[in-house]
């Protein structure tokens, strides 16, 4: 284990990959990530998830991917790191079961599709914008995070105390996310290009992609 953070790393302690090489095994592990999200919402019923108890749910989510996170981001071994990875993909593939799962009717026939088209050229569009401006995005990187954590707070007094739908938040979250997206393409192809790094580097992309997938859902959802 190494005690700096993944994106701090200057020098590295594994086989540099060809540029080539390491968008491909970012992209390897992106695509893994979303075929075990399509395995899980294949295998896992909505319905038994929304019977798990809320706080039961939020505290096995928060432990499992924070766990992921921790092994991911302080690793510098490939192996540890994907097992990070892969903590940190089963419980959003559970969120993203519970969200498809409220998209079943009729009505909605082609909604996920629609939504993953879309947030695949959200992605595409934000990368493109991350290797071109890198600095522009490390200077918002900041406000990029207050807004988040305010945005979250909003959410949940508002629902709790007030019942404010999450209209407009929505979409200020896909912003937020489309900025994270581009601040960590940017990130990826800044340290040294290694497996490991790789698939550290997706990872922070996954969490942005599926975040950017959930708000897009809703709000395409909401259309119907």
């Amino acid at each position: 284990m190494q005690n700096n953070d993944v994106f701090s790393r200057t020098h590295s302690t594994g086989q540099l990959l060809s540029p080539r090489a390491y968008n491909l095994a970012i992209g390897l592990t992106l695509g893994w990530g979303f075929f075990a999200n399509y395995l899980i919402v294949k295998a896992v019923p909505a319905e038994a998830l929304y019977a798990i108890n809320p706080i039961v749910f939020l505290l096995g989510f928060f432990a499992c991917a924070m766990g992921g996170v921790f092994l991911f981001n302080k690793s510098d071994k490939p192996a540890v790191s994907f097992l990070g990875y892969n903590l940190v993909v089963l419980p959003f593939g559970l969120v993203v079961a519970m969200a498809v799962g409220q998209y079943t009717d009729p009505k909605y026939d082609g909604l996920v599709l629609e939504t993953i088209q879309t947030t695949g050229f959200v992605t595409i569009a934000m990368m493109m914008l991350g290797s071109m401006f890198p600095a522009f995005f490390q200077k918002i990187v900041g406000a990029l995070t207050v807004a988040l954590i305010a945005v979250i707070l909003v959410e949940v007094i508002g629902g709790l105390f007030f019942g404010w739908s999450h209209g407009v938040t929505d979409w200020i979250v896909v912003l937020i996310f489309c900025g994270y997206i581009g601040y960590d393409w940017g990130r990826a192809n800044a340290i040294p290009k290694t497996l490991d790094n790789a698939i550290d580097s997706a990872a922070a992309l996954y969490m942005d992609i599926i975040n950017l997938f959930l708000r897009l859902l809703r709000i395409l959802g909401r259309r119907r």
